[in-house]
């Protein structure tokens, strides 16, 4: 059997940008095919009761066990309160508060199997208007 010859490879040339044709507008999504999803934000750091109390020591010249006594005492009051199931409203950050819920049928999303879902008690933050014109 005869060999063929091997072809030599095709010379890389860079595209052409006037190859490309020009367009004006962005092109339109498809029917039926959803925008892509925002940018994820960034993520939000966790701040704790001691560096709220450090914080808060430097501003009002305290120590800071006695500013973290003083911040534990107020959390530990408002939790009484919505434990007690008294709605708790700090102006400026908004209210907190118990909603009861019913019974209710749901659904085992496995199976599809109806099942009877307990009432229960959930709390509930509802943000103060200042808060929500400041983020």
């Amino acid at each position: 059997m005869a060999k063929t010859p091997a072809k030599p490879p095709a010379p890389k040339v860079a595209p052409s940008k006037a190859a490309k044709p020009a367009t004006a507008a962005p092109a339109k999504a498809a029917k039926g095919k959803a925008p892509p999803p925002p940018p994820a934000p960034e993520k939000a750091r966790t701040v704790t009761i001691n560096q709220m109390a450090t914080a808060y020591a430097e501003k009002h010249e305290m120590s800071r066990k006695d500013a973290a006594s003083l911040l534990t005492e107020v959390f530990d009051t408002v939790a009484q309160h919505v434990k007690d199931g008294d709605k708790v409203r700090i102006a400026g950050l908004g209210m907190i508060e118990v909603r009861s819920r019913a019974a209710r049928m749901g659904r085992n999303p496995a199976t599809g199997e109806a099942i009877q879902i307990a009432a229960s008690r959930k709390i509930a933050f509802r943000a103060a208007k200042e808060l929500k014109d400041a983020l």
